[in-house]
């Protein structure tokens, strides 16, 4: 990937994604749809050291374990920092199309609003991510 930068919806604020994402996906967990206020959340996770923040202000609040970072100025959601991983979920909102390219859902035993896409639901969470890999069949 090629260097990228993505600025919040007010432009104050500005991102720079520095390294190919780990993974994308979208989440139907419960902290995802409160602070999204949306039925899943479309993420990117790229390592810590990949995302740099630069511009306006940021405010970051944790919800149960996850700190997330605002613009301090419009408010959009920019990146969570789930604990232990190494990791910048980055909203993928934010990224261009043709950047956003989610290989799989996961906590979908959660799910309110269940999506037919072709792409693997996974009840909890894909091995890889410390889940069994169960899948649920919409």
């Amino acid at each position: 990937m090629q260097p990228t930068t993505v600025d919040c919806r007010c432009g104050k604020v500005r991102l720079h994604l520095s390294e190919a994402p780990v993974a994308q996906f979208y989440c139907h967990c419960e902290d995802c749809r409160a602070v999204t206020g949306g039925a899943y959340a479309p993420l990117a996770l790229f390592p810590a050291g990949g995302v740099t923040v630069s511009g306006g202000d940021t405010a970051t609040s944790t919800y149960r374990t996850t700190p997330r970072t605002r613009c301090a100025h419009c408010g959009t959601l920019l990146f969570g920092e789930p604990p232990g991983m190494g990791v910048r979920g980055v909203s993928g909102f934010l990224l261009p199309a043709e950047l956003f390219k989610p290989a799989f859902h996961i906590h979908c035993q959660r799910a309110v609003a269940p999506v037919k896409d072709g792409l693997p639901h996974f009840k909890d969470m894909p091995a890889a991510f410390g889940g069994c890999d169960e899948v649920i069949g919409w």
